[in-house]
């Protein structure tokens, strides 16, 4: 699989026409800095199929991009739409080891050991009800070519959408698991890191509780981690740093729902007590921070002290970048898993 820088993956994008997805890679930040990648703005073209297309061209989700252009058509943009793609965030406050997913923004983050760059991968998680569990955990096992053995649960919410699962389903393409699942040490081992045969499910909430990624993408981390790899699963919809130039950021993704019906755009978000601190320290602006609470656009916007109205980085122009096409469109989802 190809991996691109993000300036890469935005000048040369055009000229590939490999038919898979872009892990991009970002150099990691100097000590005591969180921020990386840079935005991009893009003007939906002609062709554009739907907005999880678009999505996969930038390696990134559907749901990401609709937090940050909270006014554009959820499913068909229409041509001539410029929206910002969200290629820069803030890396989660963990260590910087193994496989970190922070579920709140529905992406993955790998850092290679010995290499001074993290890799991130949108992700689709677990659904209300069956969340994917927060929990610090190992693969403890690396599976290719997984068949899918589906629970009785599963069998019976698939069966109550008039679909009747068989009892295994072998490997293959259509496999709901993909070609490549890594088993987590947590449960009694039903946790995977897999691929899917529904592509439009990536960077939703919609599984069992796995993690799934798009095809290229979990071929890719297969082929880097190793059985013990460390994997960091958190929640946190609010990350927040103050930068080696004295800029304060603060980045907030909408909750996930805890309840049915529930408004992660309105939801109270809880504060941590680090986060408390950062706010009430003399760099915050209070307003801006609360703006951003607000607004919850997904993507790092500075909150210092007399930054006034200019909360957000110049993006990269990527408007007329016809970058590689993920994986086939995929149709609506057949199975839960």
């Amino acid at each position: 699989m190809k991996r691109a820088s993000l300036l890469t993956l935005i000048l040369f994008g055009s000229l590939s026409a490999l038919n898979s997805a872009w892990a991009v890679d970002y150099p990691l930040p100097p000590a005591g800095s969180r921020l990386i990648g840079q935005n991009q703005t893009y003007i939906v073209q002609e062709g554009d199929n739907n907005l999880q297309a678009i999505a996969r061209r930038f390696n990134t989700a559907a749901h990401l991009i609709l937090e940050t252009n909270n006014t554009i058509a959820p499913v068909y943009p229409a041509p001539g739409t410029v929206i910002t793609i969200p290629s820069q965030m803030l890396l989660p406050d963990t260590p910087r080891e193994g496989i970190v997913v922070n579920l709140a923004e529905l992406r993955l983050y790998y850092y290679p050991p010995g290499e001074n760059s993290v890799q991130v991968y949108p992700l689709g998680i677990g659904q209300l009800g069956l969340e994917t569990p927060v929990s610090t955990t190992r693969i403890s096992q690396k599976i290719p070519n997984p068949t899918w053995t589906p629970t009785a649960g599963i069998r019976a919410r698939s069966l109550a959408q008039g679909i009747k699962l068989p009892p295994v389903v072998p490997a293959g393409p259509n496999n709901p698991l993909g070609r490549f699942a890594l088993r987590l040490g947590i449960g009694n081992g039903e946790y995977l890191i897999h691929g899917t045969s529904a592509p439009d499910s990536v960077g939703l909430r919609v599984s069992s509780g796995c993690m799934r990624m798009n095809a290229p993408d979990i071929k890719a981390l297969f082929a880097q981690t190793r059985v013990g790899t460390r994997v960091q699963i958190i929640n946190e919809p609010v990350k927040f740093s103050v930068e080696p130039d004295g800029k304060r950021y603060v980045e907030v993704h909408r909750p996930l729902a805890m309840v049915e019906g529930e408004n992660p755009q309105t939801v109270s978000i809880a504060q941590s007590s680090a986060f408390t601190s950062f706010v009430s320290q003399g760099g915050s602006d209070k307003l801006l921070v609360n703006k951003a609470l607000s607004r919850r656009a997904g993507i790092p916007v500075v909150v210092s002290t007399g930054a006034g109205q200019a909360v957000n980085s110049t993006g990269l122009s990527a408007q007329n970048t016809r970058l590689p096409v993920a994986a086939s469109q995929g149709g609506q989802e057949q199975a839960i898993q």
